[in-house]
């Protein structure tokens, strides 16, 4: 049985914490702030054009992705919009090639896949029943990750061009909620600093 769940919300991000007991799962540690700095550090280092291109590779990374590569461009002052479109792009365009090649990684989860479902994808499978297919694509940038989601809404019976397009929706509408809420959240540190 879980015995402890820790939330830790440190300056430089978020830490969570998961122990289990003894006759249960294995103790499991999570820690985005050393992900974030790590990218921050990356993004910071290259110069010009570069860094864009950072954005952009960091976007298409599964656990990085648009939720946190965007803030980290605006606060590291680079142009908000083309911060934007770039990690949209960025995002978007691996999921493409997963439902491009979705038949050959169906297959290649099927030999990978154990007799116990992981939590993200009994968390993404609740959430397709219960919503199915706009609901987990919407959700996904917060609760799987786009890449994750993409994966099992093929292997749940969604249909490729669907797919895309509840996924295009989603990203696109959480680049923009992602992209005002950090202008918005600097500006406001900004003029209180």
């Amino acid at each position: 049985m879980l015995s402890t769940l820790l939330l830790e919300f440190a300056s430089s991000g978020i830490s969570v914490v998961q122990t289990a007991g003894a006759t249960d799962l294995e103790v499991s540690v999570l820690s985005l702030s050393g992900l974030e700095t790590w990218t921050r550090e990356w993004i910071d280092a290259a110069s010009g054009p570069w860094q864009y291109v950072l954005v952009f590779l960091l976007a298409a990374t599964p656990l990085l992705e648009i939720l946190v590569v965007i803030p980290i461009g605006i606060a590291l002052g680079l142009d908000p919009v083309l911060v934007a479109i770039v990690a949209f792009a960025g995002n978007l365009i691996p999921i493409y090639g997963i439902v491009a090649l979705s038949e050959r990684v169906s297959a290649w989860l099927e030999r990978r896949r154990s007799n116990e479902p992981s939590a993200r994808r009994k968390r993404a499978t609740r959430i397709w029943n219960d919503y199915g297919l706009p609901g987990l694509a919407l959700l996904s940038p917060i609760v799987t990750g786009v890449h994750l989601a993409t994966v099992l809404a093929l292997s749940l019976g969604a249909r490729r061009r669907a797919t895309l397009v509840w996924m295009t929706a989603s990203i696109a509408l959480w680049t923009v909620l992602i992209t005002v809420g950090a202008v918005t959240g600097f500006a406001i540190l900004e003029s209180v600093v």
